[in-house]
């Protein structure tokens, strides 16, 4: 059977003494995340993580969601219960505003958290996320009076929220939808048309389903000029919250998938439904983006967190598993066979998983600060210049971290050989679940487009030259440091084969457009692993930093050290390949004529 174990200890390391959380006291709602307060919440977040939802896990794999004839759904057995024990434990409103239910804490904290919850039950967790993401396009574009009527029962989890992009005919290509709104001359819209592909979409786990919904006003203008965000509840809502007639939405089918299957995967279908625009008209799409960009960074977190728990069982069993002897002398004379864990392969396999989760981790809590201090912080350029590098990592952390996600779950799995592939060890669910995140919230090919085609050149490319230079300072201040020389050597050839990737780009892709769509996977990913490099480093000096003061921790440090410099030896190097195939352009990729394929 599988087995979870949160990362607390890593975790705390991460926010303590990498990310040194403590320094941003002044910012609202941190100066209640004192060590003491942020340990005792992990630790309770991993309770309710590996006691709650983790034994759902399996079994919601196997039950899956069922659609009856009336439209409603149900979820796997012991779904509701878990449901309701994470809401009443205040998970959902962690870092929401005080004023609306929530308990204002930092986004980072929240962002800790959800690591523990999506390991232990991917499926589950996805209906409180898209709620948390319903949440914040609310939060930033609704009116004072849509705050005051949805919040606080979504953030207590009785009410839940979806959204609702994608149709039958168009997927990113927003600009093609037919979903229309018709104004009724009250303040409201009578909204019709079909979604697929809604998580969350229709399921009994909560009084009502709150979904935002993108369509087109009659007489807008075509493209993503003329889309309009629009909330559209199940249930029609009167006053002082009192829930009233079924809304004119219905799930029309549960959609057939590889892996999630404890989530309801819908087709909605609008028929005149009652809607009410949220933000301006026709400005319906940088609303949404509100909500895509919050889970963005939640499926890259998803990402992450598949190979933690892929990585934990495959350590497992390569512990457990004897086969083979050692190259170099039996490690179990005792035994027939020494474990497979001494086999340089195996190891090999572990240690890449083990380097991109440790570094993924600092990864997506770097980013999820970055947040915190955009919105939060008082002073504007510091505001600035972390929102330009949350908006330039967005697309690398759900990128990067879904493509490794599914990568690592699909080696660790091999760690089992034959015992992966079979469904007793739960090594087929996380691959086939780690799959979908390479795909929702924009495929991973648009996050690379988005990188290269719009996040390089925003705002005179600010946002790119701000992060090679603190990358660059990082190495710099640290140049004549030995101990950390094998850290900061390799993460500056990593860095210069970016830069150089860059400026190739700068200098080839205005001309020929297609070099860039060519080259932007690879950028994507030589990116990630410079900016993986660069928390490495971080993590290294943290180490150093405290086995030189007596700290406890002495084997967790070391081992800090050894991961590192697996990453810079083994991992690392990938850049100059990555540099290579951009540098080689379109020309090989375009060439063919379509009917050649």
């Amino acid at each position: 059977m599988p087995i979870y174990k949160a990362p607390v200890e890593d975790t705390l390391f991460i926010l303590n003494d990498v990310l040194s959380l403590e320094r941003f006291g002044n910012l609202p709602g941190f100066a209640d995340a004192t060590p003491d307060m942020i340990e005792a919440i992990l630790g309770e977040a991993s309770k309710v993580a590996e006691e709650a939802l983790f034994p759902l896990n399996l079994s919601g794999d196997q039950e899956g969601c069922t659609r009856k004839d009336d439209g409603s759904v149900t979820v796997p057995k012991g779904f509701k219960e878990a449901y309701d024990q994470y809401c009443q434990g205040g998970w959902i409103g962690l870092a929401v505003p005080e004023e609306f239910g929530g308990q204002g804490l930092p986004y980072t904290l929240h962002a800790a958290v959800g690591e523990y919850m999506s390991s232990a039950n991917m499926s589950l967790m996805m209906y409180p996320g898209l709620t948390q993401g319903a949440i914040a396009a609310i939060l930033v574009h609704g009116s004072d009076e849509q705050k005051a009527t949805y919040l606080p029962n979504m953030v207590g989890g009785t009410w839940s929220g979806t959204m609702n992009l994608t149709e039958p005919h168009c997927g990113t290509d927003l600009g093609l939808l037919r979903t229309k709104a018709v104004p009724q001359g009250d303040g409201s819209y009578k909204i019709s048309g079909q979604k697929i592909f809604i998580s969350a979409g229709e399921h009994g786990m909560t009084d009502n389903i709150i979904h935002l919904v993108l369509a087109r006003i009659e007489g807008a203008p075509e493209g993503t000029k003329g889309i309009s965000l629009f909330i559209v509840p199940k249930f029609m809502v009167g006053e002082n919250g009192a829930l009233g007639d079924r809304n004119g939405v219905t799930c029309g089918a549960l959609e057939e998938k590889m892996g999630i299957h404890g989530n309801s995967t819908c087709v909605m279908n609008y028929d005149d439904a009652v809607g009410y625009l949220i933000g301006a008209e026709n400005k319906g799409l940088s609303a949404m983006f509100v909500m895509m960009n919050e889970a963005r960074l939640g499926v890259g977190l998803q990402g992450l967190s598949i190979a933690e728990t892929a990585y934990q069982n495959a350590v497992a069993y390569a512990n457990e598993r004897i086969q083979g002897r050692s190259l170099s002398g039996a490690k179990a004379p005792d035994k027939k066979a020494d474990p497979i864990i001494v086999h340089p392969d195996i190891r090999r396999s572990l240690m890449t998983i083990k380097s991109f989760n440790e570094a993924g981790r600092a990864f997506l809590l770097w980013t999820a600060l970055k947040s915190d201090i955009a919105h939060r912080s008082p002073d504007e350029a510091e505001r600035q210049n972390a929102d330009d590098l949350l908006g330039l990592a967005t697309p690398i952390l759900k990128g990067v971290l879904t493509d490794k996600g599914f990568d690592h779950a699909v080696m660790a799995q091999q760690v089992f050989g034959g015992h992966g592939y079979i469904e007793e060890h739960g090594m087929s669910q996380y691959v086939r679940d780690a799959r979908i995140a390479m795909i929702y919230e924009g495929a991973n090919g648009i996050q690379a487009l988005d990188l290269v085609g719009r996040k390089l050149a925003l705002n005179g490319s600010r946002a790119v030259m701000a992060m090679f230079k603190e990358i660059g300072d990082f190495c710099e201040e640290n140049r004549t440091d030995e101990a950390m020389a094998p850290y900061t050597k390799a993460l500056k050839k990593g860095l210069n084969d970016a830069q150089a990737s860059t400026m190739w780009f700068m200098q080839n892709a205005m001309a020929k457009p297609d070099n860039a769509g060519a080259g932007s996977t690879d950028y994507m990913h030589l990116f990630g692993l410079v900016t993986l490099g660069y928390m490495w480093a971080k993590i290294a000096k943290a180490a150093q930093e405290k086995l030189g003061s007596g700290d406890a921790r002495e084997d967790y440090l070391k081992n800090k050290l050894v991961t590192a410099r697996f990453f810079m030896e083994k991992v690392m190097p990938e850049t100059a390949l990555r540099k290579v195939r951009i540098e080689a352009g379109a020309d090989s990729v375009m060439e063919l004529a379509a009917e050649a394929f």
